[in-house]
């Protein structure tokens, strides 16, 4: 069986822990390979490479830099269909959905590719007699990310290659679910000229996060994950003196007025929330019917439902994909059942579903939850899979008071015609992102990613300008250069004349 390492120091290094994890392909429900978890040692080695690169990589020129980027983005480009493959055999997601996470991941690169324009600095002249002030942008040092499973490239992406760009030098913990799409991001990054230490990753749990969290030489901690482990990622970071940017999880709503095309309102319902087998932050988990819209566009998503193909994701034909472990399709299963316990109406159950060839995959048909009690835990918690819950609300004024009363604020969308009503959804809705028309409004990479409430712990959101100033710290230089002709003593406080 394939064990899989950790990479440090700009090669791949195995762990000598004697703990390893499962790496399973979902589609099969088999152990294709395995992957061996980090020592605190082993975590140290990776900061230490880390540390020592900076030494040359935070004082070399933005135009090195760029140019490692750019041959970057030219080798992913040409391997994006591999890395793609990568993702499908142990995440489990159909092969476009990787592509097309790959491709977004590749929006920060090319993002990171003009960083000089970013780390432009600002300069005033003459602010008082033959002095100047000017403020400048510099690397932190050795910076961490610590990844979910869902999106085992593009959640990378989003962070190391716009920390390296502004100087700094990166250590990556991946997901140990599928970690196999990181270590092939590294081995390209190196093939680009990227110098040894300069990216790292350790394989591994608690153990691993822990350790990163704790360590004197790390400067700032990026996480995306659950809302829980979030919390504790900030805590235990600013505990340890760190910068922290925690993204956490969501229950995202859209909004759907009587005014909308019920048909577009339908596909994109279907598109958002059962993509990726519903295993993204961004999932369109809760749609609030406003007035007499409920009955026809719950007919319209169950029929779309049910229509849905699911299988393995190396099959062409297929929409949607497995669930990425047997115990998490279970707990999701489990969501479905305790709904219609707690009143919800079944209209679509998928959890009996089974593959042909794939019996022992971990897959899970799609389900539709209708007037779902707003007590009901499949409202309530982040389900994180193929569930889509409808709720109903008499007035627009009604949907948004319960929107905004969720203690989650990822993501949100509304569907109508009505201009002025989107304008006020945009301005009165609680949360970090908005679409309008757009049930998945993930920012471009130029535009910065993140939520509100307990969707985010930290004061800034990931990638663009945000990322930027994240793995960056302002300074400010007051400057004169005394003219021949100054001199003289004066005891009293310099003002500015």
């Amino acid at each position: 069986m394939k064990t899989l390492t950790h990479w440090i120091d700009g090669k791949p290094v195995e762990s000598t822990s004697g703990r390893f994890g499962p790496v399973y392909d979902p589609a099969t429900g088999a152990q294709e390979k395995q992957v061996g978890f980090a020592t605190v040692e082993e975590v140290d080695a990776a900061v230490a490479s880390a540390k020592a690169a900076f030494d040359s990589w935070g004082q070399s020129s933005l135009a090195k830099r760029t140019a490692v980027l750019f041959k970057y983005r030219e080798l992913l480009d040409a391997h994006r269909d591999e890395i793609a493959a990568l993702i499908t055999a142990e995440h489990g997601k159909v092969h476009s959905d990787a592509l097309g996470e790959v491709a977004r991941g590749m929006e920060i690169v090319e993002l990171a590719c003009g960083i000089s324009v970013q780390l432009k600095g600002e300069l005033s002249t003459q602010v008082s007699s033959r002095v100047d002030v000017a403020s400048i942008r510099q690397p932190l040092g050795v910076v961490a990310g610590i990844t979910p499973f869902n999106f085992p490239a593009m959640v990378p992406m989003w962070m190391f290659p716009i920390a390296i760009a502004c100087g700094n030098t990166f250590v990556l913990k991946p997901s140990e679910k599928d970690p196999s799409a990181s270590l092939r991001l590294a081995e390209l990054a190196a093939e680009a000229g990227l110098p040894d230490g300069v990216l790292n990753i350790v394989q591994g749990d608690k153990t691993a996060v822990d350790r990163i969290l704790e360590h004197p030489d790390v400067e700032a901690v990026s996480f995306v994950g659950s809302t829980p482990i979030a919390r504790y990622i900030q805590l235990k970071a600013v505990e340890h003196g760190k910068r922290v940017q925690a993204l956490g999880g969501a229950k995202n709503h859209m909004l759907v007025l009587p005014d909308a095309d019920l048909d577009l309102a339908a596909d994109q319902a279907i598109n958002a929330a059962y993509g990726s087998a519903g295993e993204r932050c961004m999932a369109v988990s809760v749609v609030v019917a406003v007035g007499d819209t409920g009955d026809e566009l719950v007919a319209k998503i169950a029929e779309r439902a049910k229509a849905l193909r699911i299988g393995p994701g190396t099959d062409p034909a297929s929409e949607m994909g497995p669930l990425i472990t047997r115990e998490h399709r279970d707990k999701v299963a489990s969501y479905v059942a305790s709904a219609a316990e707690q009143g919800a109406e079944v209209v679509v159950d998928g959890t009996g579903l089974t593959v042909d060839g794939h019996e022992d995959g971990f897959f899970l048909g799609v389900s539709l939850l209708d007037r779902v009690p707003l007590t009901a835990d499949a409202y309530r918690d982040e389900i994180f899979g193929p569930v889509l819950c409808v709720v109903r609300a008499g007035t627009y004024d009604d949907a948004i008071r319960l929107i905004n009363a969720s203690r989650w604020g990822n993501g949100t969308a509304i569907f109508t015609r009505d201009g002025g009503a989107a304008r006020r959804f945009q301005l009165e809705v609680k949360a970090g992102m908005v679409g309008v028309n757009v049930p998945i409004p993930v920012p471009v990479g130029y535009h910065s990613f993140g939520g509100w409430k307990d969707s985010l712990f930290g004061d800034l959101h990931i990638y663009g300008n945000d990322g930027i100033a994240f793995y960056t710290q302002g300074k400010v230089v007051t400057t004169r250069w005394p003219d021949p002709s100054d001199g003289g003593i004066n005891l009293g406080f310099p003002s500015n004349s």
